[in-house]
């Protein structure tokens, strides 16, 4: 199971989404500099994540809230969950 997860950073103000395997070792990985992109957005904090069965359907929904713009996305699920 591929997870699709959603970080953001109060430093930047800035959301980020990414898929993975481990979830546990990517946050680690966002959150102790070992990734270029979000290096300079430490600490990271976990907002969503979502299971999917494969890394096609991880990389559809990723490039989905992308396209949405992972705030709106956000809202939208919220919307769907308070009803």
């Amino acid at each position: 199971m591929y997870t699709v997860y959603i970080l953001f950073s109060q430093k930047l103000n800035k959301f980020y989404v990414g898929s993975t395997l481990n979830l546990e070792q990517r946050l680690f990985q966002h959150n102790h500099g070992k990734t270029p992109f979000t290096k300079t957005g430490i600490p990271w904090i976990h907002i969503f994540s979502i299971s999917v069965e494969n890394r096609s359907q991880a990389i559809l929904l990723e490039t989905k809230i992308k396209k949405r713009g992972i705030e709106r996305y956000l809202k939208d699920i919220n919307n769907l969950t308070i009803k």
